[in-house]
């Protein structure tokens, strides 16, 4: 069959509520990139420990620190890209766009699996992000315009669930892969991914209608994806020192912000800026993005912990770690079908407070739950519950920011959001970090870890009991009696349950957006533009 265009309203799909084979498959070619760029990510972070020894140039291993840059490159890259994707999409087109982040993708993937040390591999990394910047806001705005007002929820929720199960299934697949093969696959089962991607996109992706006529906001991009990169990098290190005060932190995050500020300034001057600021005029979209930017960073943060608490206070594997908080991802894949077909019929100001209220449950549940020798089944009970909350909440208010924007303005909502998340999981990844490590140092020194190098004056108990479930040895290599590790591990609990609180806190806090999110139904624009139609789909 011949490609069609928006060009006509005769052609398009009738704008009803049923989802057709055809939208489907264009939800499975975003699920694919969406796949790719999120279980990256964490599959990466899992191989850390396995580039210190496999990468070394000599018989020492490399520092955490510089192989840390392998994450840190890819979350750059994407920062600096994620602002030029609304104007790029609209520019060349989201189907050609969509392609060239998928090709650079794959060929980032390929090129990491080649390094021949760690300097190469970030260099190939920072290529990879690239294209992976572009790939979830160029998705959210394929899946906004395929699926219309009345199928919008539905559509969010498929691909809502690789952005949850990503995170939790990252580190399964990277143990899997790490142990049975070698770290080089980590990056190698990207391209038969990739190339099953490229030839879905080229089949079943509209031809769309780009705006050559628009001009890239050149004085914007050199404010703002600089000023993002150096916002990030500084919140980013603040694990690494564990305060803002070291120099490392403080200056390029001021940087950062002085660049976005000069941006935020600038931004109502042009008549297309790179990032459209004006679209906070819609207020289901800053009720949207605030709600997002406090929830993201909470639930990345409190994200994090779980794993490293099954292995430090449990002392499981990364795999069998990964396996304990499958029951998350369960949770959400249960109720993000549901709510995706209820946000197409009833206001997302109905749905998320649920939603909310299961995840706060769950989150207070699990930071009661850290003693040592409590039930895993216990745990993964509340994470079950925390999952259950997720699905009703994440797609819900993706959907009500763009629901309401014009056809036009969908591709830079998205990248807005996308830009929210990015700063909103690095900030909350960073604050429940420093709150966990500085709960660890809160206790005494144990006497006799003073003279261990790299330790700045010796090692709580906490830190100590922390470290005998770790790779790099700790307390067991130090013959301490019992009883130190055992207090070692009551304190450690007290800190991971210290952070949850900390989480929950910040969950708490986010119910004052959500109480502001639309409760009526409201029309969508997205038929509304000189354009036409939404894109169809093609047959």
């Amino acid at each position: 069959m011949s490609d069609q265009t928006t060009a006509g309203a005769s052609t398009s799909v009738p704008d009803d509520d049923r989802i057709t084979p055809e939208i489907l498959k264009v939800a499975g070619v975003v699920v694919l990139g969406a796949i790719m760029s999120i279980l990256d990510v964490t599959v990466v972070n899992v191989a850390l420990p396995t580039f210190q020894t496999e990468l070394a140039t000599g018989s020492e291993p490399l520092a955490y620190s510089t192989v840390a840059w392998t994450a840190t490159a890819y979350m750059l890259a994407l920062a600096a890209v994620i602002p030029l994707t609304g104007w790029a999409a609209d520019r060349f087109g989201t189907k050609r766009l969509y392609m060239t982040a998928i090709a650079l993708f794959t060929l980032g993937s390929a090129l990491c699996a080649t390094a021949w040390n760690i300097e190469t591999l970030i260099a190939f990394r920072v290529l990879q992000g690239l294209g992976g910047g572009m790939l979830m806001p160029l998705g959210m705005t394929i899946m906004t315009r395929a699926a219309g007002p009345q199928r919008m929820g539905r559509l969010m929720a498929i691909l809502g669930i690789p952005m949850l199960l990503g995170p939790i299934m990252g580190p399964i697949l990277g143990g899997i892969l790490i142990d049975a093969a070698s770290w080089h696959w980590v990056f190698l089962i990207n391209l038969p991914i990739g190339l099953i991607g490229l030839v879905y996109a080229s089949r079943v992706l509209p031809k769309d209608a780009p705006e050559p006529s628009e001009k890239l906001d050149v004085v914007g991009m050199l404010m703002l994806s600089p000023g993002l990169a150096a916002l990030l990098y500084g919140v980013s290190s603040i694990p690494e020192h564990g305060t803002v005060a070291h120099v490392e932190v403080w200056l390029p995050a001021l940087i950062g912000v002085a660049l976005i500020g000069a941006f935020v300034v600038y931004s109502f001057r042009p008549e297309h800026p790179l990032l459209d600021l004006r679209l906070f005029a819609n207020r289901n979209l800053t009720v949207a993005i605030i709600t997002m930017f406090l929830f993201a960073s909470a639930f990345f943060g409190a994200l994090l912990l779980v794993p490293t608490y099954f292995q430090q206070v449990n002392g499981d594997s990364v795999l069998r770690a990964g396996l304990l908080v499958a029951p998350q991802g369960i949770g959400a894949m249960l109720t993000m079908p549901i709510a995706g077909a209820l946000t197409d019929r009833i206001p997302v100001g109905r749905i998320v407070p649920f939603g909310f209220l299961g995840i706060l449950i769950g989150i207070f549940g699990v930071s009661q739950s850290t003693d040592p020798g409590t039930s895993n089944l216990q745990i993964m009970a509340w994470l079950f519950v925390t999952g259950l909350g997720m699905g009703a909440t994440m797609m819900p208010l993706f959907t009500s920011a763009l629901k309401t924007l014009k056809a036009h303005e969908v591709a830079r909502g998205s990248t807005l959001l996308n830009v929210t998340q990015q700063v909103a999981s690095a900030t909350g990844i960073a604050v429940i970090s420093v709150v966990l490590t500085n709960a660890m140092k809160a206790g005494d020194v144990v006497r006799g870890t003073e003279q261990l190098p790299g330790t700045d004056g010796g090692l709580t108990a906490a830190e100590l009991a922390a470290g005998s479930n770790s790779s790099l040895g700790g307390g067991n290599a130090l013959d301490l009696p019992a009883s130190v590790l055992q207090q070692g591990f009551v304190d450690l609990a007290n800190a991971f349950e210290t952070s949850y609180l900390v989480a929950f806190g910040v969950l708490v806090l986010t119910l004052i957006p959500v109480a502001f999110l639309p409760r009526k139904r409201e029309t969508s624009h997205l038929l509304d533009d000189e354009a036409g139609a939404p894109p169809v789909i093609m047959h």
